[in-house]
């Protein structure tokens, strides 16, 4: 549970990233393989395995059992994760630690699965991680900051285009059912047409650069 006051929630704003900065890439990222084993209308059972850094990006092109396979000797930590639906940026999430070979092989043996490379950048004053999808979640990157409280007065990088806080399509758990890949080229036609948004009633959120 969180110190922060909030117990058992985190608060997170979420962009979808074209062209990410090659300056802003972690030279040892985070690698991670996860499994959904229940996901329905934001309510979620997840596993999740991840080396420490240190290790290469991952290759867009391959699976997520790939993945796991390729890095099994760098994962050093594991966790079991329950999380509620999105809410505005706030969600419900408890978790607890696991074996880490046992939730390799829970990874393994079932669910929908998700791999990415988790690049880490402090932005101002903020933390950001930015998750280069692998698979059939491929060409998607996604860039997420998350804070103790509800997250406002936020600067957005001028790389981030447009916010999926609230867009259950981008989702890890419905990425896992329903990968991006297949769907990209309809996307960037339904934002071409839409125009990026933000989410209102959070604060101020301003473009890096804007007074």
């Amino acid at each position: 549970m969180s110190d922060t006051g909030y117990g058992d929630f985190e608060f997170e704003r979420r962009f979808w990233v074209r062209d990410l900065p090659v300056d802003l890439l972690d030279e040892s990222p985070t690698i991670i393989v996860q499994s959904y084993f229940l996901a329905d209308e934001g309510f979620a059972l997840r596993v999740r395995v991840q080396t420490s850094g240190g290790a290469p990006a991952v290759d867009p092109a391959r699976s997520p059992l790939e993945v796991l396979d390729e890095h099994a000797d760098r994962f050093d930590f594991c966790a079991v994760t329950v999380k509620g639906p999105m809410n505005s940026g706030t969600r419900y999430e408890a978790e607890r630690e696991l074996d880490v070979a046992v939730g390799m092989e829970l990874v393994r043996r079932g669910g929908q699965r998700v791999a990415k490379t988790r690049h880490s950048v402090w932005l101002g004053d903020d933390g950001w991680v930015v998750d280069v999808f692998a698979g059939a979640n491929a060409p998607l990157v996604v860039a997420e900051v998350e804070r103790g409280g509800p997250v406002t007065d936020l600067v957005v990088p001028e790389f981030c285009v447009t916010e999926v806080t609230d867009d259950p399509r981008f989702g890890n758990d419905a990425l896992a059912r329903t990968p991006y890949g297949p769907w990209a080229a309809r996307y960037e036609r339904e934002l071409a047409a839409t125009g990026p948004r933000f989410l209102p009633g959070l604060g101020r959120t301003r473009r890096a650069g804007q007074d």
